[in-house]
């Protein structure tokens, strides 16, 4: 493993750690009310659903079929809290990546060395990578065994599929927050950048399937590649994802043309 890239990884290990416990719990925590709400249809049911507000429901994925397994776990765990967990997480990564040691003064030291910027920078991004790859197996295989354990029914293919698109989804902001970190040096655009995107994208696509005025913008949202292919229903939506992949990757040499012409002080 390249050297800068086991770095990464030594730098990033307490907070992946971290994350992981995290997000693990967070799984735990609703996962364990699934028993309950399959139990109470007249409370949790379509009917009692229906009288919540619809902004609120489109938010949530449109809250439909709570009461099944594959219904329950899209509504609570991968339309909206799941994603924006990994959001958060890889976008605090890739802003660890340039942006904070710019900022602490570690990164004139590093390249003075006898590094290629555009190396840097990418091995950076590769260390965020399988750094989030790591909490992402692992949360798969807590999500997999706890929907077991409480007879969700969910196909573990199609649980994958969804965690697949979760880290896709992260790995996205993660390098959105180091190309905007690689052109500026500072954490605090990088983080606004994220947050601006985030919150917008998604209402764009939760709100835009109903509101014509915004409908069009879904188009450019990431949330849209990750949330319209519904992967918990039907499987991998390879195009999608593709379109994911594939703008992380032209973030990623925006990141590094942004780097490799900056001055950063050395």
């Amino acid at each position: 493993m390249p050297a800068l890239v086991s770095k990464g990884l030594r730098d990033y290990r307490r907070s992946l750690v971290r994350w992981t416990v995290g997000i693990g719990a967070f799984f735990g925590l609703y996962l364990s009310f699934y028993p309950n709400i399959s139990q109470n249809q007249e409370i949790y049911g379509p009917q009692a659903l229906a009288k919540f507000p619809g902004a609120m429901r489109d938010l949530m994925g449109g809250m439909q079929d709570f009461t099944s397994g594959v219904g329950y776990l899209h509504s609570v765990v991968y339309q909206l809290f799941g994603p924006m967990l990994f959001v958060v997480c890889a976008a605090i990564l890739g802003n660890r990546a340039i942006a904070q040691p710019e900022e602490t003064g570690t990164l004139e030291l590093t390249v003075t060395l006898p590094v290629d910027r555009r190396r840097l920078v990418f091995e950076r991004f590769a260390a965020l990578a399988l750094g989030l790859l790591g909490v992402a197996a692992a949360t798969f295989l807590f999500a997999w065994a706890l929907s077991a354990a409480v007879d969700m029914d969910v196909a573990s293919g199609r649980i994958l599929a969804a965690h697949t698109g979760v880290f896709l989804l992260g790995l996205f902001f993660g390098a959105l927050s180091l190309a905007v970190g690689a052109a500026t040096g500072r954490r605090g655009p990088a983080m606004a950048v994220v947050g601006v995107v985030a919150v917008g994208g998604y209402i764009v696509e939760t709100m835009g399937r109903n509101v014509d005025a915004i409908s069009w913008l879904r188009w450019v949202s990431p949330f849209h590649y990750y949330l319209d292919g519904r992967p918990l229903y039907q499987g991998f939506p390879v195009g999608d994802y593709l379109v994911l992949a594939g703008a992380t990757v032209v973030l990623l040499l925006t990141a590094i043309l942004a780097f490799d012409r900056r001055d950063v002080g050395v």
